[in-house]
């Protein structure tokens, strides 16, 4: 009953810093409510004891990558009258919520009406460095590599954007 407690909490917590994250304004309140969700999904992943996952969640996603974003929003600096004035914000939000509303409907009944077990023992070697490693660079090597490719590619444009006003 306290797994069941701990994960409704940190769910609850990662969807509402998710949802900041979209709806914020300013690009450094955006990172700060994503570094959030991106811990509130590191500790789901030590909820079910992944513990490789939930360390490569904290060191590499909201330790590096999310330093990296830091460093490119404040090398920016970005100003509030730089930023677009963004009248139908909420308006798109909320189409696009209703929207997307039915399939997380559908999904949520498919999850409770499956035959998942609430208290299962993940299997043996589940999260562990062994079989993350052996599938990542077996079955998912291009997209890791894309992934590495397009994070380059933001990197090198968010300098470059940044040069061409100096």
């Amino acid at each position: 009953m306290q797994n069941e407690i701990i994960f409704a909490i940190l769910a609850l917590l990662t969807i509402v810093s998710s949802i900041v994250m979209i709806s914020a304004h300013r690009p450094i309140d955006s990172a700060l409510a994503f570094i959030v969700a991106l811990i509130c999904i590191a500790a789901l992943f030590g909820l079910v004891n992944a513990t490789f996952l939930f360390v490569v969640q904290i060191i590499i996603y909201a330790g590096a990558i999310l330093s990296l974003i830091l460093f490119i929003v404040m090398f920016l600096n970005i100003k509030d009258e730089n930023l677009p004035d963004e009248k139908n914000k909420n308006w798109w939000l909320l189409g696009t919520s209703l929207i997307v509303a039915p399939f997380g409907a559908i999904l949520i009944d498919l999850i409770v009406r499956s035959d998942i077990a609430v208290n299962m023992v993940p299997a043996e070697g589940f999260g562990g460095i062994k079989d993350v490693g052996l599938t990542l660079f077996s079955k998912w090597v291009l997209p890791f590599e894309l992934v590495s490719i397009l994070l380059l590619v933001a990197l090198v444009g968010a300098v470059t954007l940044a040069k061409r006003d100096n």
